[in-house]
């Protein structure tokens, strides 16, 4: 069905509309701000945004890319997902220091047993020895 110039006009304004509505952060209730949404929202279908309006649709995804490169971002679930892949990356930093810490304690945690275990052998073995020599003195047992 070929359409007039007037409706090419009014369709080609409906789109950038809706591209300008969804740029600027007004999205529909569980649209995102991408071209599934734009077609909706301008009542039109995919393949016609694809085909007919093309300019428009590269349009609104330079635009977007250009909004994302400034930092502004008009899909809160964009921001969202900014906002988490950044506490993703720092609590990912505070479990590889704890996993450091972890292991340093269990290393300290091994010499310290080890060097009792040597202590203990020690006092064992000069116990025995004075004990051989005669040097052991029994202490009065308390009343």
């Amino acid at each position: 069905m070929r359409i007039n110039e007037q409706q090419r006009r009014h369709t080609e304004d409906r789109i950038r509309a809706a591209a300008d509505r969804l740029l600027g952060g007004h999205l529909p209730v569980g649209g995102r701000c991408d071209v599934k949404t734009l077609a909706s929202d301008a009542g039109l279908s995919r393949a016609a945004l694809y085909s007919t309006y093309r300019h428009l649709k590269d349009d609104f995804e330079r635009r977007r890319e250009q909004q994302r490169n400034a930092g502004q971002l008009s899909d809160p679930r964009d921001a969202r997902i900014d906002r988490l892949q950044a506490q993703i990356a720092q609590l990912n930093t505070r479990v590889a220091d704890r996993d450091r810490e972890l292991t340093d304690l269990k290393a300290f945690r091994n010499e310290a047993v080890s060097r009792l275990a040597a202590q203990h052998d020690e006092l064992l073995r000069l116990r025995q020895q004075a004990a051989q020599a005669g040097q052991v003195r029994r202490l009065p047992t308390s009343r």
